[in-house]
Protein backbone atom coordinates (compact mmCIF):
# COMPACT_ATOMS: atom_id res chain seq x y z
CA UNK A 1 0.00 0.00 0.00
CA UNK A 2 1.40 3.38 -1.01
CA UNK A 3 2.35 5.81 1.74
CA UNK A 4 0.14 8.93 1.59
CA UNK A 5 2.06 12.09 0.69
CA UNK A 6 3.26 14.16 3.59
CA UNK A 7 1.73 17.63 3.95
CA UNK A 8 3.92 20.49 2.77
CA UNK A 9 5.36 22.30 5.76
CA UNK A 10 4.45 26.00 5.84
CA UNK A 11 4.36 29.01 8.14
CA UNK A 12 2.57 32.36 8.35
CA UNK A 13 4.20 35.75 8.34
CA UNK A 14 3.76 39.43 7.64
CA UNK A 15 5.75 40.99 4.79
CA UNK A 16 6.15 44.10 2.69
CA UNK A 17 8.10 45.34 -0.30
CA UNK A 18 10.59 47.80 1.29
CA UNK A 19 8.44 50.42 3.06
CA UNK A 20 5.23 49.54 1.22
CA UNK A 21 2.03 48.23 2.84
CA UNK A 22 2.29 44.96 4.73
CA UNK A 23 0.45 41.80 3.76
CA UNK A 24 -0.06 38.33 5.24
CA UNK A 25 1.97 35.62 3.59
CA UNK A 26 2.25 31.86 3.47
CA UNK A 27 5.90 30.77 3.66
CA UNK A 28 7.17 27.57 2.05
CA UNK A 29 10.96 27.25 2.01
CA UNK A 30 12.24 30.48 0.43
CA UNK A 31 8.95 31.50 -1.21
CA UNK A 32 5.96 33.54 -0.05
CA UNK A 33 2.37 33.49 -1.32
CA UNK A 34 0.43 36.72 -0.70
CA UNK A 35 -2.68 35.56 1.16
CA UNK A 36 -4.42 38.86 0.47
CA UNK A 37 -4.38 37.88 -3.19
CA UNK A 38 -4.87 34.11 -2.98
CA UNK A 39 -7.52 33.51 -0.30
CA UNK A 40 -11.13 34.15 -1.26
CA UNK A 41 -11.88 36.58 1.57
CA UNK A 42 -8.77 38.70 0.92
CA UNK A 43 -7.33 38.94 4.45
CA UNK A 44 -5.44 42.17 5.12
CA UNK A 45 -3.34 40.77 7.97
CA UNK A 46 -2.24 37.57 9.65
CA UNK A 47 -4.68 38.43 12.43
CA UNK A 48 -7.50 38.27 9.85
CA UNK A 49 -6.34 34.75 8.96
CA UNK A 50 -6.19 33.68 12.62
CA UNK A 51 -9.70 35.08 13.19
CA UNK A 52 -10.94 32.42 10.77
CA UNK A 53 -8.39 29.77 11.68
CA UNK A 54 -10.56 26.58 11.57
CA UNK A 55 -11.75 27.35 8.03
CA UNK A 56 -8.48 28.96 6.91
CA UNK A 57 -6.25 26.02 7.82
CA UNK A 58 -7.47 23.63 5.07
CA UNK A 59 -7.06 26.44 2.51
CA UNK A 60 -3.51 27.10 3.71
CA UNK A 61 -2.64 23.41 3.41
CA UNK A 62 -3.93 23.41 -0.14
CA UNK A 63 -2.06 26.60 -1.07
CA UNK A 64 1.20 25.24 0.34
CA UNK A 65 1.24 22.56 -2.33
CA UNK A 66 -0.85 24.09 -5.11
CA UNK A 67 -0.25 27.86 -5.16
CA UNK A 68 0.88 29.12 -8.56
CA UNK A 69 2.08 32.62 -7.70
CA UNK A 70 5.07 32.94 -5.39
CA UNK A 71 7.25 35.84 -4.30
CA UNK A 72 10.95 35.45 -3.43
CA UNK A 73 11.45 35.69 0.32
CA UNK A 74 14.82 37.40 -0.16
CA UNK A 75 13.19 40.45 -1.70
CA UNK A 76 10.72 41.06 1.14
CA UNK A 77 10.91 42.80 4.48
CA UNK A 78 9.87 40.48 7.32
CA UNK A 79 7.74 42.07 10.04
CA UNK A 80 6.48 40.65 13.33
CA UNK A 81 4.23 37.80 12.16
CA UNK A 82 1.10 38.99 13.99
CA UNK A 83 -0.15 42.09 15.79
CA UNK A 84 -2.04 40.72 18.80
CA UNK A 85 -4.73 42.35 20.88
CA UNK A 86 -3.41 40.83 24.09
CA UNK A 87 0.04 39.73 25.24
CA UNK A 88 0.51 37.51 28.28
CA UNK A 89 4.01 37.12 29.69
CA UNK A 90 5.24 34.75 32.34
CA UNK A 91 8.10 34.57 34.77
CA UNK A 92 9.95 31.94 36.80
CA UNK A 93 8.83 29.07 34.58
CA UNK A 94 12.10 27.20 33.97
CA UNK A 95 13.28 24.99 36.79
CA UNK A 96 17.04 25.50 36.39
CA UNK A 97 16.63 29.24 35.88
CA UNK A 98 14.72 29.65 39.15
CA UNK A 99 17.18 27.44 41.03
CA UNK A 100 20.04 29.65 39.76
CA UNK A 101 18.15 32.76 40.93
CA UNK A 102 17.58 31.32 44.40
CA UNK A 103 21.29 30.54 44.74
CA UNK A 104 22.39 33.93 43.36
CA UNK A 105 20.12 35.91 45.69
CA UNK A 106 20.75 34.12 48.97
CA UNK A 107 22.05 36.50 51.67
CA UNK A 108 25.80 37.11 51.77
CA UNK A 109 25.89 35.98 55.41
CA UNK A 110 23.84 32.82 54.76
CA UNK A 111 25.11 29.68 56.45
CA UNK A 112 23.61 27.64 53.62
CA UNK A 113 26.08 26.27 51.10
CA UNK A 114 25.44 26.56 47.36
CA UNK A 115 24.74 22.82 47.20
CA UNK A 116 22.20 23.10 50.01
CA UNK A 117 20.57 26.12 48.39
CA UNK A 118 20.23 24.27 45.10
CA UNK A 119 18.69 21.24 46.80
CA UNK A 120 16.21 23.47 48.67
CA UNK A 121 15.29 25.36 45.50
CA UNK A 122 14.85 22.12 43.53
CA UNK A 123 12.45 20.82 46.18
CA UNK A 124 10.51 24.10 46.04
CA UNK A 125 10.23 23.90 42.24
CA UNK A 126 9.00 20.32 42.35
CA UNK A 127 6.34 21.30 44.89
CA UNK A 128 5.39 24.34 42.83
CA UNK A 129 4.89 22.20 39.72
CA UNK A 130 2.60 19.87 41.68
CA UNK A 131 0.60 22.35 43.73
CA UNK A 132 0.96 25.95 42.51
CA UNK A 133 0.03 28.04 39.50
CA UNK A 134 1.97 29.91 36.79
CA UNK A 135 3.05 33.52 37.29
CA UNK A 136 1.58 35.58 34.44
CA UNK A 137 1.42 39.32 33.78
CA UNK A 138 0.31 41.55 30.91
CA UNK A 139 2.52 43.00 28.17
CA UNK A 140 1.81 45.66 25.57
CA UNK A 141 1.45 45.00 21.83
CA UNK A 142 3.28 48.30 21.25
CA UNK A 143 6.50 46.67 22.52
CA UNK A 144 6.52 44.19 19.63
CA UNK A 145 8.97 44.63 16.76
CA UNK A 146 10.11 42.51 13.83
CA UNK A 147 12.51 39.58 14.01
CA UNK A 148 15.32 41.42 12.20
CA UNK A 149 14.66 45.00 13.36
CA UNK A 150 17.13 46.92 15.50
CA UNK A 151 16.34 46.98 19.22
CA UNK A 152 16.69 50.44 20.72
CA UNK A 153 18.14 50.40 24.25
CA UNK A 154 16.48 53.37 26.00
CA UNK A 155 18.76 55.94 27.61
CA UNK A 156 16.93 55.44 30.91
CA UNK A 157 17.63 51.69 30.99
CA UNK A 158 20.86 50.79 32.79
CA UNK A 159 20.55 46.98 32.74
CA UNK A 160 18.91 45.72 29.52
CA UNK A 161 18.71 41.93 29.43
CA UNK A 162 17.52 39.22 27.03
CA UNK A 163 14.91 36.50 27.59
CA UNK A 164 14.33 34.00 24.77
CA UNK A 165 10.84 32.45 25.00
CA UNK A 166 8.63 29.96 23.19
CA UNK A 167 5.37 31.74 22.38
CA UNK A 168 1.97 30.18 21.75
CA UNK A 169 -0.29 31.98 19.26
CA UNK A 170 -4.01 31.54 19.86
CA UNK A 171 -6.24 30.40 16.99
CA UNK A 172 -9.71 30.10 18.53
CA UNK A 173 -11.24 31.88 21.58
CA UNK A 174 -10.49 30.17 24.86
CA UNK A 175 -12.25 30.85 28.15
CA UNK A 176 -11.96 28.65 31.22
CA UNK A 177 -10.53 25.73 29.27
CA UNK A 178 -8.80 22.81 30.96
CA UNK A 179 -5.16 21.88 30.32
CA UNK A 180 -6.45 18.88 28.37
CA UNK A 181 -8.39 21.21 26.04
CA UNK A 182 -5.95 24.10 25.90
CA UNK A 183 -3.73 23.10 22.97
CA UNK A 184 -6.78 22.78 20.71
CA UNK A 185 -6.98 26.58 20.89
CA UNK A 186 -3.35 27.13 19.85
CA UNK A 187 -2.90 27.93 16.15
CA UNK A 188 0.88 27.75 16.26
CA UNK A 189 4.13 28.87 17.80
CA UNK A 190 6.71 31.58 17.31
CA UNK A 191 9.83 33.05 18.92
CA UNK A 192 9.86 36.01 21.28
CA UNK A 193 12.77 37.77 22.97
CA UNK A 194 11.14 39.35 26.01
CA UNK A 195 13.70 42.03 26.91
CA UNK A 196 13.80 43.34 30.46
CA UNK A 197 15.23 46.46 32.10
CA UNK A 198 16.53 44.67 35.19
CA UNK A 199 17.20 47.89 37.08
CA UNK A 200 13.52 48.83 36.83
CA UNK A 201 11.83 45.58 37.83
CA UNK A 202 11.52 46.90 41.38
CA UNK A 203 10.78 50.57 42.04
CA UNK A 204 13.11 52.31 44.46
CA UNK A 205 10.31 54.56 45.71
CA UNK A 206 7.80 51.71 46.31
CA UNK A 207 9.80 48.50 46.50
CA UNK A 208 7.32 46.93 48.89
CA UNK A 209 4.54 47.09 46.27
CA UNK A 210 6.28 44.48 44.07
CA UNK A 211 7.27 44.38 40.42
CA UNK A 212 6.88 47.15 37.84
CA UNK A 213 6.46 45.20 34.61
CA UNK A 214 5.10 48.22 32.73
CA UNK A 215 8.39 50.14 32.82
CA UNK A 216 10.77 47.20 32.87
CA UNK A 217 9.38 45.29 29.87
CA UNK A 218 7.36 47.52 27.57
CA UNK A 219 9.70 50.01 25.89
CA UNK A 220 9.08 50.21 22.11
CA UNK A 221 10.74 47.25 20.42
CA UNK A 222 11.42 45.34 23.66
CA UNK A 223 9.65 42.25 22.27
CA UNK A 224 11.19 41.11 18.97
CA UNK A 225 8.76 38.54 17.56
CA UNK A 226 9.02 35.93 14.81
CA UNK A 227 10.08 35.39 12.14
CA UNK A 228 6.93 33.32 11.54
CA UNK A 229 3.99 31.56 13.13
CA UNK A 230 4.53 27.84 12.59
CA UNK A 231 1.22 25.91 12.75
CA UNK A 232 0.85 23.58 15.71
CA UNK A 233 0.59 20.55 13.40
CA UNK A 234 4.27 21.05 12.56
CA UNK A 235 5.27 21.28 16.24
CA UNK A 236 4.33 17.81 17.48
CA UNK A 237 5.70 18.28 21.00
CA UNK A 238 6.11 21.84 22.35
CA UNK A 239 7.54 20.26 25.51
CA UNK A 240 10.59 19.01 23.59
CA UNK A 241 12.07 22.02 21.79
CA UNK A 242 15.55 23.49 22.09
CA UNK A 243 15.93 27.22 22.79
CA UNK A 244 19.29 28.80 21.97
CA UNK A 245 20.30 32.46 22.20
CA UNK A 246 23.70 33.63 21.03
CA UNK A 247 25.17 37.04 21.83
CA UNK A 248 27.76 38.12 19.26
CA UNK A 249 28.21 34.45 18.40
CA UNK A 250 28.61 33.20 22.00
CA UNK A 251 25.94 30.85 23.33
CA UNK A 252 24.23 32.36 26.40
CA UNK A 253 20.99 30.36 26.62
CA UNK A 254 20.72 26.72 25.56
CA UNK A 255 17.91 24.75 27.16
CA UNK A 256 14.99 22.45 26.38
CA UNK A 257 11.33 23.28 27.00
CA UNK A 258 11.38 20.02 29.00
CA UNK A 259 12.72 22.21 31.82
CA UNK A 260 9.45 24.17 32.03
CA UNK A 261 7.70 24.04 35.38
CA UNK A 262 4.31 24.63 33.74
CA UNK A 263 3.97 23.43 30.15
CA UNK A 264 2.20 25.31 27.34
CA UNK A 265 -1.15 23.64 27.99
CA UNK A 266 -1.13 24.64 31.66
CA UNK A 267 -0.05 28.19 30.80
CA UNK A 268 -2.86 28.67 28.26
CA UNK A 269 -5.40 27.08 30.57
CA UNK A 270 -4.32 29.27 33.48
CA UNK A 271 -4.67 32.52 31.52
CA UNK A 272 -8.08 31.45 30.22
CA UNK A 273 -9.42 31.05 33.76
CA UNK A 274 -9.35 34.84 34.18
CA UNK A 275 -9.88 36.25 30.70
CA UNK A 276 -10.88 35.18 27.21
CA UNK A 277 -7.94 34.46 24.95
CA UNK A 278 -8.62 35.75 21.43
CA UNK A 279 -7.26 34.71 18.02
CA UNK A 280 -3.80 36.18 17.52
CA UNK A 281 -3.13 36.64 21.24
CA UNK A 282 0.31 35.68 22.49
CA UNK A 283 1.16 33.55 25.52
CA UNK A 284 4.88 33.81 26.28
CA UNK A 285 5.99 30.84 28.34
CA UNK A 286 9.02 32.08 30.25
CA UNK A 287 12.76 32.10 29.66
CA UNK A 288 15.36 29.46 30.56
CA UNK A 289 18.60 29.90 32.45
CA UNK A 290 21.34 32.02 30.92
CA UNK A 291 20.10 35.58 31.06
CA UNK A 292 22.53 38.47 31.15
CA UNK A 293 22.34 38.87 34.92
CA UNK A 294 23.47 35.26 35.27
CA UNK A 295 26.48 35.86 33.00
CA UNK A 296 27.25 39.30 34.44
CA UNK A 297 27.02 40.70 30.90
CA UNK A 298 24.11 42.91 29.89
CA UNK A 299 23.22 44.31 26.49
CA UNK A 300 25.30 47.09 24.92
CA UNK A 301 25.26 49.22 21.81
CA UNK A 302 26.16 47.09 18.78
CA UNK A 303 25.40 43.71 20.34
CA UNK A 304 23.77 41.18 18.03
CA UNK A 305 21.37 38.57 19.40
CA UNK A 306 20.57 35.45 17.39
CA UNK A 307 17.71 33.33 18.72
CA UNK A 308 16.49 29.94 17.56
CA UNK A 309 13.86 27.46 18.71
CA UNK A 310 13.61 24.03 17.11
CA UNK A 311 11.59 24.26 13.89
CA UNK A 312 10.59 27.91 14.33
CA UNK A 313 13.35 29.66 12.42
CA UNK A 314 15.97 32.20 13.41
CA UNK A 315 15.55 35.69 14.85
CA UNK A 316 18.45 38.15 14.55
CA UNK A 317 18.42 41.63 16.12
CA UNK A 318 21.04 44.31 16.69
CA UNK A 319 21.08 46.58 19.74
CA UNK A 320 21.32 50.33 19.23
CA UNK A 321 21.80 52.61 22.22
CA UNK A 322 19.51 55.61 22.36
CA UNK A 323 21.38 58.88 22.76
CA UNK A 324 20.80 60.65 26.05
CA UNK A 325 18.91 63.91 25.80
Amino acid sequence: MATPPQPVRFALGTFSWADGPSFPGLVVDDRVADLGQTLEWRPASTLDVLERWPEALPSLRHLASEAQEWLPLDGLRVHAPVTPRQVFQSGANYRQHVIDLVVAHRPADSAESEEQARARAAELMDRRAREDQPYVFIGLPSAITGPYDDVVLPSWCEQPDWELELTAVIGTPAHRVSPEEALRHVAGYTIANDLTARDLVFRNDMREIGTDWLRSKNAPGFTPLGPYVVPAEFVPDPADLRLTLKLNGDTMQDESTKDMIFDVARMVSYVSQTTTLLPGDLVLTGSPAGNGMHHGRLLRDGDVMESTITGLGVQRTRCVAQERA
